[in-house]
């Protein structure tokens, strides 16, 4: 409830900046930076603050993060902000982020054994799939009806209300690794922490293959832009960053409840080149319906992201959980965000359905190429 509550609010956050830096430059490019700004920092937090959920309780990480966001993103709202100060104050948001995904995520193992873990985060992907459905669909049409000030007061609520859901109904547990002297970054243990999930193919496969989101993400970057050539405006807009979460949201109910664990496994490297090859299908130039279908579909094979979480929960020691999911998340954020930027200033030059196309072309191409590489090393 409480993340549904905070990504929802930054859906619509992401929306109204982007629309907002479009509206003002028309630059694809500087649209696609605007909307990684507000992803790629999670990539510096799930280095340097993720591990902060090993050593304090995660439950009083997590009330401090949202806090904490909620100050900075009501600053957001004052008057006269400029738009450059507003987007930097919300990468910070992002940063602070990190720490709060990954003690949420490293309790989930603690309290859902076997595979009610897969369940419980199918329910967890499907509600928040659903938030990003809500924030994005809403997005343009709220930041067209009440203006960017109001958009992020109600971010601001939202982080509010999500610190006062963890402190009432999540319970206080100890530290994963007991009472210690806090540090914000050791090289040490950040080095031990890229061994681990780098040297560990039993790690490292399911995360590189959750790294392929960057892929099939890439029409988030390109929104703007893409919404123009199909002939629609910021309701469209929203439409299009939605359409991917709803069919994420109803392949991970799916694959959960009708997938049996070892399937999973198996299919998870298939699906994976799925979801990025259906992208090639923008190089026919669909329509906006059509688009919007191909995105949805192109969701319903983010399930594998289920199969991927849970084979790497399984083989990571409990005592480094939180910061092995920062790394994997803070990758995770490090590579859509490139990829946006990238996709971004080919929007420049070249159609966004074309860019769109050539990235779920690499994508499917790189899922065959990690699956390779893990017969090689065994």
């Amino acid at each position: 409830m409480a993340q549904v509550l905070s990504v929802a609010g930054d859906q619509l956050v992401r929306v109204a900046l982007t629309l907002l830096v479009f509206a003002r430059t028309h630059s694809a490019l500087l649209a696609a930076i605007t909307f990684a700004l507000s992803i790629v920092p999670a990539f510096v937090g799930g280095l340097t603050l993720s591990g902060l959920a090993d050593r304090l309780p995660r439950r009083q990480v997590m009330i401090a993060c949202d806090v904490s966001r909620a100050v900075l993103v009501a600053i957001m709202a004052l008057p006269r902000m400029p738009l450059i100060l507003m987007v930097c104050i919300f990468a910070v948001v992002t940063t602070i982020g990190a720490p709060f995904t990954s003690a949420r995520a490293a309790l989930y193992p603690d309290i859902l054994p076997g595979d009610l873990y897969v369940l419980g985060t199918a329910v967890t992907i499907t509600t928040l799939q659903f938030a990003q459905v809500i924030g994005f669909a809403a997005g343009g049409a709220i930041v067209g009806v009440f203006g960017v000030r109001t958009s992020l007061l109600a971010d601001a609520a939202t982080f509010l209300v999500s610190a006062l859901i963890t402190r009432i109904f999540v319970r206080p547990r100890p530290p994963a690794r007991g009472p210690q002297r806090v540090r914000v970054l050791s090289r040490s243990d950040l080095t031990a922490g890229l061994r681990l999930v780098f040297g560990n193919p039993a790690l490292r496969t399911p995360m590189l293959l959750g790294w392929l989101v960057a892929f099939y993400d890439v029409p988030e970057g390109v929104v703007a832009p893409l919404a123009q050539s199909l002939g629609g405006g910021d309701v469209a807009a929203g439409l299009i960053l939605a359409a991917g979460a709803l069919g994420a949201s109803a392949g991970a109910v799916a694959f959960s409840r009708l997938v049996s664990p070892a399937r999973r496994l198996r299919w998870m490297t298939p699906l994976a080149a799925t979801a990025c090859g259906l992208l090639m299908l923008f190089a026919f130039h669909p329509s906006l319906p059509a688009a919007l279908v191909i995105l949805t579909i192109s969701g319903i094979f983010d399930c594998y992201q289920l199969a991927a979480n849970a084979a790497f929960v399984r083989s990571t020691p409990p005592a480094q959980r939180a910061q092995a999911f920062g790394i994997a998340q803070g990758g995770m954020s490090l590579g859509q965000g490139a990829a946006m930027v990238l996709a971004g200033a080919a929007a420049q030059h070249f159609e966004p359905n074309l860019v769109i196309a050539l990235s779920g072309a690499v994508g499917a191409v790189t899922a065959i190429a990690v699956a390779l590489s893990r017969s090689v090393t065994r």
